[in-house]
């Protein structure tokens, strides 16, 4: 059974992307170009959906920008940490995440040992602000470590592509309220 705590990511039910291994879509961006392994599915996120993502049956992403009356945003800006000492980079990260004033943030383990998603809750959060506070943050954070993560949502993409695969397990996570005391 899917038990990951998924509640803080606040993940968009209506749709999901469901990898197939084949090439999709190619999409010419930017002057690059992109292979859409990821097939979009209009259906609800269920369970049994999510269930299958962690028995391994399937590969589930879920899409990081929403949709409303007001326009796109986002709930979080993710690190998609794939270096190779995630402890050092959880305690860096945090560290800086402290400094500019996030008090609530998630890192969850993905498919590859030692790769790490790192959810920054930044709450309902215009897109366009949303991409200059996660270059911001990986700025920052680039300054203490090398850099071995992509950030999300990303201008440098195409639209398509800013999801990520649904959490297989919490590998820490910081809620500001036990610390908030110090500041």
């Amino acid at each position: 059974m899917y038990s990951v705590d998924i509640n803080m990511i606040k993940v968009e039910k209506s749709h999901y992307f469901k990898y197939t291994g084949k090439i999709q879509n190619k999409i010419v961006y930017k002057g690059k170009t992109f292979f859409d392994k990821y097939e979009r599915v209009d259906k609800t996120l269920t369970l049994q959906v999510m269930n299958a993502h962690s028995e391994g049956v399937e590969i589930i992403a879920h899409d990081l920008i929403r949709k409303d009356v007001r326009g796109e945003y986002v709930e979080n800006i993710v690190f998609d940490y794939n270096g190779r000492d995630p402890e050092r980079f959880w305690h860096r990260a945090q560290l800086m995440l402290r400094e500019e004033g996030f008090l609530n943030f998630t890192a969850y383990k993905s498919k590859t040992e030692g790769h790490l998603h790192l959810y920054v809750h930044k709450g309902h959060t215009d897109l366009s602000e949303a991409y200059q506070v996660a270059k911001l943050l990986s700025q920052k954070l680039s300054q203490r470590l090398p850099k071995q993560w992509k950030m999300f949502p990303s201008q440098d993409i195409p639209r398509e592509f800013n999801i990520l695969n649904l959490p297989y397990e919490v590998y820490q996570k910081e809620r500001g309220s036990s610390w908030a005391k110090h500041m």
